[in-house]
């Protein structure tokens, strides 16, 4: 048990301070930025309590809000895509996901592509609506999220690839 929350601990570490001090600092073409954090929310256990899943995704973002000075987006993105995750996960990996025996290295890639795709985009949207809010910038919002979501989608995968391949 002690071993389990060390690695969601490190994890959880690792990747807030990889997006705070590398990765926001990107600004490819002028907008375009990973958030490679959400990897956090997207491989989290699927047997853990949903409750402290939520308010560790909360606080996930927070920390990254409160590095950034972005005002909570990052946290509002990252507690929707924790909630939602039960069903993009019944959605992209079907009676593997019913029957509680998936584990994210032994699933195969085009669900795995899915589930990491669809997670990432809402996540991104929800992000760039927040922090633009205002309706006329919808092409803007729009723009941002698609780029700046098959940028982060790459390093999550490449990422998943590197680490499930050290194991």
């Amino acid at each position: 048990m002690n071993s389990i929350v060390f690695t969601h601990t490190f994890r959880f570490i690792i990747l807030a301070l990889l997006q705070v001090l590398v990765l926001s600092h990107i600004n490819f073409l002028g907008y375009i930025n990973p958030y490679l954090y959400i990897l956090f929310i997207l491989l989290y256990p699927l047997k853990n309590n949903r409750v402290i899943f939520i308010l560790v995704s909360f606080l996930l973002g927070l920390t990254i809000d409160t590095f950034l000075d972005s005002g909570g987006v990052h946290a509002a993105a990252s507690v929707t895509i924790a909630f939602i995750r039960p069903f993009i996960l019944k959605f992209s990996f079907g009676a593997v996901y019913d029957h509680q025996t998936m584990k994210f290295g032994n699933v195969e890639f085009g669900s795995k592509l899915t589930y990491i795709a669809i997670l990432t985009l809402i996540h991104h949207f929800i992000l760039f609506s927040l922090e633009f809010f205002n309706f006329y910038k919808i092409i803007l919002i729009l723009q941002n999220t698609l780029f700046s979501s098959i940028f982060t989608i790459i390093l999550c995968l490449l990422t998943t690839i590197i680490f499930s391949r050290r194991n």
